[in-house]
Parts: structure tokens; sequence; C-alpha cells
């Protein structure tokens, strides 16, 4: 594909923004790649592995020849970036993300860029439990889907480039208006996450409850780890998307609560034909799984 941005600047050189550098590097996508964070030792690590050719703590100080500024921070960041910086970029420049909610982030976003910037909102369906630029993997974005959240403003040409980035680092990239996108995401990520930090909780009371000096995490099998798996998530970052699609988030925990509610129904009444059936309609939808 060969060169495609002069300067990139990655606000954030965690796994995301770590591997999307290792991708701009390993194939030649960006003359220069750019890093900016707070920790000085996470982004010399970057520098190590190759993923950034340099580093900055002011982003002020990194973007003034960038065509391309990702955001890769928490989504709770990005007003307060724009508001700081994002009067500054140079004109034709694209700003781009890589958040799991949209919906009125972009919105805001595009306001407070100029009208010669160009804002494309994309999130990489992809990631770990462990965070840190330090598991970053050029194969990350493998075979994952990639939303780009485009709106009436979004420029074409910009919009064009992230795809082709996205598709270049490996992902299927698919299009998705940004509120959708909050609905969608919030339904099969931010939900699951809720649920397995809950779980983990009842365990800590059940934990409580008990009298014997077992402890039950002990006996665990693979199914506590494969529902939970995603309890060991960064709690910062997963503070931040909750909060962001909360009024999503909500309405889903109340739907949620509310099948709980109808099992408990079931187990109450011993009605053996009603669990059978809630439990082959759950089995015959996880199997439509991918």
């Amino acid at each position: 594909m060969g060169v495609q941005f002069r300067q990139v600047v990655i606000v954030g050189v965690g796994l995301i923004g770590g591997s999307l550098g290792l991708v701009l590097k390993q194939k030649g996508l960006a003359g220069s790649v750019v890093g900016v964070g707070r920790r000085i030792e996470n982004l010399e690590k970057a520098v190590e592995l190759h993923a950034i050719d340099r580093y900055e703590t002011d982003v002020r100080n990194a973007i003034h020849d960038a065509d391309l500024v990702v955001l890769a921070t928490p989504v709770q960041t990005y007003a307060s970036h724009l508001r700081d910086w994002g009067q500054t970029l140079q004109s034709g420049a694209i700003v781009s993300d890589v958040g799991s909610v949209k919906g009125g982030l972009v919105e805001e976003a595009e306001k407070l860029l100029p009208a010669a910037v160009h804002f494309v909102g994309a999130h990489p369906i992809a990631g770990r439990e462990k965070s840190g630029v330090a598991y970053a993997s050029p194969n990350l974005f493998d075979g994952a889907r990639c939303l780009v959240t485009p709106t009436k403003q979004t420029d074409p040409q910009a919009l064009e480039a992230i795809c082709q980035l996205w598709e270049a680092a490996g992902s299927i990239v698919l299009s998705m208006d940004p509120f959708v996108h909050d609905w969608v995401l919030g339904s099969v990520s931010h939900l699951p996450h809720v649920a397995a930090f809950g779980l983990m909780h009842a365990l800590d009371d059940l934990q409580a409850q008990m009298e014997a000096p077992v402890d039950l995490l002990d006996f665990s099998g693979g199914g506590l780890r494969d529902t939970t798996r995603i309890a060991a998530s960064s709690p910062e970052m997963w503070r931040d998307i909750s909060l962001a699609n909360r009024q999503n988030l909500v309405r889903m925990i109340e739907t949620y609560i509310q099948h709980l509610e109808k099992f408990k129904d079931l187990l109450e009444k011993e009605d053996e034909v009603g669990l059978v059936e809630v439990m082959t309609k759950a089995k015959e939808l996880r199997e439509r799984l991918k």
C-alpha cells in the first residue's frame, strides 16, 4: 500500500495505540509515528518495540506536521484534548480514534474541530485483558471487525483513508451510524463486562456467607473462567466506557435483570419445563455466535 500518511501522532500508546503503531511502522504506512503519553517509561518501551519513532509528553509539541492524529486515550478525555489543541491542527489533517463509544462523542468532536480538519470515528473490535504497550502486537487486528462511524459531515476522502488504514491492519471494515454503534456494542460488549464484574462480586458475597474455611475460587472450572475472563479488564477504561454509554447501558442492565428474575421465578416454582425452554433458547442463541 505504501506510505499513506506523512506523520501520524498516536495519543495514548497502550495496547491498541501501540499495536496500531506497529502496523504503521512494519507496513510502511507512515513516514513518521509519534507517540504521546504521560508515562515516560511506557513511551520509551514503545520506542524500544518500534511501535513509535519518537515521543512527546505534550500533544501540542507533536502535532505541528501531523496529517493524522489518533486518539487512543479513554473516551472521556476526547473533548478536553480537542479543546486544547484541535484548533492548531493543519488544514486537511484527520483526527480519528479507537474508542468503543461513539454517539454524542462523534458529534462533539466534529464541533470542536475546525472545518478544514476532518474527524472520522473508528472502533477496532480487538483487545486483550492485559493493557499496555508491552502486550501490543501487529497481528492484533487480523480478522477483527473495525467499525467506522461516519456522519453527514464526514469528509469522504478522510473516511476512505481511515478505511484503507484499518484494512491494511488486517481488519474487516464496516460502516455504522454512531448511535447504532453504541446500542450494538453496549449489548454485545459493555453489558457482558458489567455481568462479569457483577458475577465476581456475587461470588465474593457468597464466599462471605460460607462458614466452612473453603476458598470458592480454588474450585472454579472452565465455566467460571470463560464467563468472567473480561472481569480482568482495566477498571479505569471500563469506568469511562460505562459512563459514556450509560443511558443505553442502564436500559440493558434492566433487561438483563428481568431475565435473571425470570430464571429465579422458574426455580422457585420448580418449573422444569420452563427451565428447559429458557435454557434451550439460550443454547440455540449461543450456537449462532461466530
